[in-house]
């Protein structure tokens, strides 16, 4: 994916710079000739003449600035594309690889129950890296389009964010109990879609590179002014402070691309941002009180307290049975 839109400023840049300086060397001209022509009557003119020039003058330092900017800014984009399609290149290539190998096994010598038990579950686990990479994709593109309007819903927060760290906890392969959850009750008007996707991302991330032995934990309440606050932790390495602001923005991920250890797109966070920004909340990237690891707050507004009469069984049954399976 490509920013559709980078080339309208540069090229309208350049046309407007054009154009100043020809009005400036027309200008210079003219300047020229009325001072070779020592006329009082054109004094006026002159110095009219002369301001212009000079406004225009620093209109092009101006726009020679701006386009300095947007030229830096069009190479880290190129960086971070080189960086996403690097990512791209080895998500698809490394599970298709490997189920190919599967494959030809299977096809080649007979396998005892137990091994072709595992070269099942190897596969399966190759096409879900597959899927989620391209759910990502289509996530990423989703955002490219105008927010669908009308489509609020009231949705249980706590719910959500239990639910999302059930689905991570089955996709790394981790008991139930792996993500520590104390979320309080609450109602958020939003698409439900996109709360999934927030909190589904930032626990898949905290999942991921948790350290030994993964400590994940995710807690959400509502504050006195409106606010819900959820914060989820984890003890990795950390994020440095100077990267804060960058991993953001789309593709950027930590390190050199082809030196990582953890599969991953670089959209993720990116995704996350957008659709909080989406819901008028806010986003930042804190230090854990103690240890090593990150936080990531994220701060929604609109929250009201709820009645946690209804168990998470109860609401979301196909949650329950695949946990059971």
């Amino acid at each position: 994916m490509i920013e559709r839109r980078s080339l309208k400023w540069p090229i309208t840049l350049g046309v407007i710079m054009i154009l100043l300086i020809v009005a400036l060397t027309v200008g210079w001209v003219l300047l020229a000739v009325f001072g070779a022509l020592q006329d009082q009557s054109f004094a006026p003119l002159y110095w009219t003449l002369l301001s212009v020039g000079t406004l225009f003058l620093v209109l092009v330092l101006v726009g020679v600035v701006m386009y300095l900017a947007l030229s830096v800014k069009a190479i880290n984009l190129n960086q971070r594309q080189s960086n996403f399609i690097d990512s791209v290149t080895h998500e698809l290539k490394s599970p298709i690889a490997s189920l190919k190998l599967c494959l030809q096994t299977m096809a080649r010598r007979p396998l005892s129950p137990e091994q072709h038990e595992d070269f099942v579950r190897y596969m399966l686990e190759d096409v879900e890296r597959l899927d989620n990479l391209i759910n990502h994709l289509l996530d990423a593109a989703r955002l490219e389009k105008t927010p669908q309007s009308g489509l609020l819903e009231e949705v249980r927060l706590d719910e959500v964010l239990q639910t999302c760290a059930a689905e991570v906890c089955l996709r790394h392969q981790r008991p139930m109990e792996a993500i520590d959850c104390r979320v309080e009750p609450c109602l958020i008007s939003a698409r439900h879609a996109d709360l999934a996707m927030i909190f589904r991302n930032l626990l898949d991330n905290a999942a991921k590179y948790a350290g030994e032995p993964p400590d994940v934990s995710v807690t959400s309440h509502l504050a006195s002014d409106g606010w819900i606050v959820t914060r989820v932790t984890d003890n990795g390495r950390g994020v440095p402070r100077s990267m804060r602001d960058q991993i953001f923005q789309r593709f950027v991920r930590l390190g050199m691309e082809l030196e990582r250890d953890k599969p991953g797109t670089g959209l993720g966070l990116h995704i996350v941002h957008t659709l909080v920004k989406r819901l008028g909340g806010q986003i930042r990237v804190q230090d854990p009180d103690t240890g090593s690891g990150t936080v990531f707050e994220v701060r929604l507004p609109g929250g009201r307290h709820v009645d946690s009469g209804s168990n998470l069984a109860e609401r979301n049954p196909r949650l329950v049975s695949r946990a059971a399976d």
